[in-house]
């Protein structure tokens, strides 16, 4: 069950204050790696709820961003809608997806659940990279960011949509703890611990299942959303299934199951990726080394592993206090 600790509302403050303070002292670059970091934190969120409290390991996240990508720049730049309602369909459309994905493999667990997953996720990018009408392998230009200058924001300036993110990570985590600590929350924790039993009650885990993609598909299609704004094109690469794996990456290495590690894990993926790319090519060595060394110290993930030692810590402490108190 998910809990929000002192620790994990400590490591968001300063990882969320660290991200703005980066990009206000930064340069242009600094800006575009902050923006890359929370557009990767949210799609690490979105997969930790299914991945972490629900059981499910998904495969097709990335497809499910793309699917909200798509569906921004066909309503916006297609149909010529308002970039809000584009947003908003864009969102709904990933949760849609999400939840028919859920339910048709509602059914399936383990390696069989991944793979049908996998199996969706690259059935879409087969049907856009396809498809001429969204431009094929050559992608979508034209799109727009939102007009916030009723409120004295230009999004079109660097540093105001990093720090745009950076609030939408921080809220995409609110919305992520909230149901979490739901009525639903804790019956997804226990659809990971023991679905027989919550059959058994006479649960319908199918439809729980399917609830759970469809709001993991709704954070992720956040991430869509401002992936399309960022760069102002989108191309059926955004989903392809290494980006999903590089999100499972991400989780696993910042702590499965804590919420708060895949921001970890997106931060320190990020700043790798660009800090080793400048003396090799092979930083995904690096990351990979890593990825092994967080494994094999817990399987916890790193932010996982630092607050497993720091529980452990307060339980030998209030052991000894005991034993000094029998004494």
């Amino acid at each position: 069950m998910f809990f929000q600790s002192h620790a994990r509302t400590a490591v968001l403050l300063f990882v969320l204050i660290g991200l703005v303070l980066y990009a206000a002292t930064g340069s242009y670059f600094a800006r575009e790696i902050v923006v890359e970091i929370a557009i990767l934190a949210i799609l690490a969120i979105s997969l930790d709820v299914a991945a972490g409290y629900g059981g499910m390991v998904s495969l097709c996240h990335g497809a499910i961003m793309g699917m909200s990508a798509y569906t921004y720049a066909i309503l916006s730049v297609k149909f010529g809608l308002p970039t809000l309602p584009s947003a908003v369909g864009g969102i709904a459309a990933a949760a849609v997806f999400g939840t028919a994905v859920g339910w048709i493999t509602g059914r399936t667990a383990g390696i069989f659940f991944i793979m049908a997953t996998l199996a969706f996720g690259q059935m879409a990018y087969t049907l856009i990279f396809k498809s001429r009408w969204l431009g094929g392998d050559d992608g979508m230009g034209g799109l727009d960011r939102f007009d916030l200058s009723w409120l004295g924001i230009n999004l079109g300036d660097s540093l105001s949509f990093a720090v745009y993110t950076v609030v939408c990570l921080g809220l995409v985590y609110l919305a992520a703890a909230w149901v979490l600590r739901s009525g639903f929350g804790r019956t997804l924790s226990g659809l990971h611990s023991n679905e027989d039993r919550l059959q058994a009650l006479g649960v319908n885990t199918v439809i729980h299942r399917a609830r759970a993609l469809g709001f993991s598909g709704l954070l992720a299609g956040v991430a869509g959303i401002l992936a399309a704004q960022h760069t102002l094109y989108i191309s059926p690469e955004l989903l392809f299934w290494t980006v999903s794996g590089e999100i499972l990456i991400v989780v696993i290495l910042g702590g499965l199951g804590t919420l708060v590690g895949p921001i970890v894990g997106a931060v320190l993926f990020v700043m790798l990726k660009h800090e080793v790319s400048e003396y090799t090519n092979h930083w995904h060595m690096v990351v990979g080394l890593v990825l092994i060394a967080a494994v094999l110290a817990g399987g916890r993930g790193i932010f996982g592993q630092i607050e497993y030692w720091a529980a452990d810590r307060r339980r030998a402490g209030k052991e000894q206090s005991a034993e000094a108190g029998d004494a």
